[in-house]
């Protein structure tokens, strides 16, 4: 056993070794090595570094019995198992190669450099499929955003590589056996999704509410229509709306205001570029659950439409219903709404071409005529890259499949939270709230 101050001299006998090593000083690197052998001939990093220096020089069996040495002292350095692994990589041994990774995954089943070399040896043997799917263990390990050493740089290009090949090759050979079934008529949006997010082509999003979040209820990113039997008729008002808006636009807009509206000392984040901007404007037509009658008398039929409809209603907070304007260039970053006890309805008017919008991992451009109902507690975002203003009615419905008691207890529960903080702390900006 080496004592403490032994210990430190070993080990800075080692690191001298590497560095004069590295400095192509091969004469004092052996000089050192062979201190340090003296010193401590068993110790496992004095055997490592043997067995590197025995590799480099040919002797392959020697620098394999050496780290075998050096891990039955310490069986639980990775290092020593991947050092083991790369010489039997190097000398042609794939079935020791392959026992040497398990035994650095033993330790540390997510240590990425040895997923990576497991994935690309299951390649090297011709077994593409197990290697992406040991690749794509090895990609699940990275977190966003980090960065990762150059020297890694070619075995994730290989692996990425041969996870896109293995899911276009996958995605074409469930297209051949579910072929049979989608010339019958069977079709699932739910299915296709849950292949997609598979096949790594799409993503699955999930509600992120900022306040309550009702648990339970499907994450449709676009509610189905069939759960609005009044879309229709809201449908059918589309022409009388817009003309509405665009007297409104032409006439009023000192009644124009930005939508998004924070005070000065509230965190802004993505909001940065758009606060107090009225390159995002919204004319209220309906505000935290009172008319803004004015803007009403402007729009009757807009507003005759609207009290036709199951709209949102909460004492103090809903409905919220406006005409909302992007200007040509703007682009709404993504965030999520307040809550999935409520969706959002779009009725396009104004559409000069080129504007998008996206809700989780489906992206659609708006149509004339074409309402929708969507989850804003799904990440989405919109974009007007056009050289005109687009403009869209948007007003707030309650979620379809909470009953009648659950509405109640919700809108109980919501004014009671407002009544706690007061309306002072809750009304602290309009953004966000009712989505784009």
């Amino acid at each position: 056993m080496v004592s403490s101050e032994n210990d430190a001299r070993l080990r800075g006998l080692l690191q001298q070794c590497e560095r004069a090593h590295a400095a192509r000083e091969t004469l004092r690197a052996g000089e050192l090595l062979d201190e340090a052998r003296r010193l401590a001939p068993e110790h496992p990093l004095v055997l490592n570094l043997s067995a590197l220096r025995a590799l480099e020089a040919g002797r392959g069996d020697e620098a394999i019995d050496l780290l075998r040495r050096a891990l039955a002292a310490d069986g639980r350095n990775i290092t020593l198992w991947l050092n083991l692994a790369a010489t039997c990589r190097r000398l042609g041994r794939d079935d020791d190669e392959a026992q040497a990774l398990e035994g650095a995954l033993a330790i540390d089943p997510r240590h990425l450099p040895s997923l990576l070399h497991k994935g690309a040896l299951r390649k090297r043997r011709g077994d593409t499929r197990a290697a992406a799917l040991v690749y794509a263990d090895a990609l699940k390990t990275i977190p966003p955003g980090t960065r990762l050493p150059e020297s890694l740089r070619a075995d994730l290009t290989q692996a990425l590589e041969t996870v896109r090949a293995n899911s276009a090759e996958l995605d074409a050979f469930l297209g051949k056996r579910l072929q049979a079934l989608r010339d019958s008529g069977a079709s699932s949006e739910r299915v296709d999704h849950a292949l997609d997010a598979l096949l790594g082509k799409r993503r699955i999003y999930h509600p992120e509410p900022t306040q309550l979040h009702v648990p339970m209820l499907p994450a449709y990113e676009y509610y189905p229509r069939e759960h609005f039997p009044w879309l229709p008729q809201l449908e059918a008002g589309s022409q009388a709306v817009r003309e509405e808006f665009e007297r409104v636009f032409s006439q009023d807009q000192d009644r124009l205001e930005p939508y998004i509206s924070y005070p000065e000392g509230v965190p802004l984040d993505q909001w940065a570029e758009l606060n107090k901007s009225r390159r995002w404007s919204a004319f209220f037509l309906w505000r935290d659950g009172r008319p803004v009658t004015a803007n009403l008398e402007r729009c009757p039929r807009t507003a005759e439409l609207l009290a036709s409809l199951p709209v949102h209603a909460v004492p103090g907070r809903a409905p919220t219903a406006f005409f909302s304007i992007m200007d040509p260039g703007v682009h709404i970053p993504p965030h999520t709404g307040v809550t999935n006890s409520r969706l959002i309805v779009h009725l396009p008017l104004v559409l000069p071409g080129n504007c998008r919008f996206r809700v989780g991992s489906t992206t659609r451009e708006w149509r004339f005529g074409e309402a929708w109902v969507f989850d804003d507690t799904i990440d989405h975002e919109a974009w007007n890259d056009s050289a005109l203003p687009r403009a869209i009615l948007i007003f707030d419905v309650w979620n379809p499949l909470l009953s009648d008691v659950e509405r109640q207890l919700i809108s109980a529960a919501t004014t009671a939270f407002a009544d706690y903080y007061g309306d002072t702390t809750l009304a602290a900006h309009h953004g966000a709230g009712t989505g784009l």
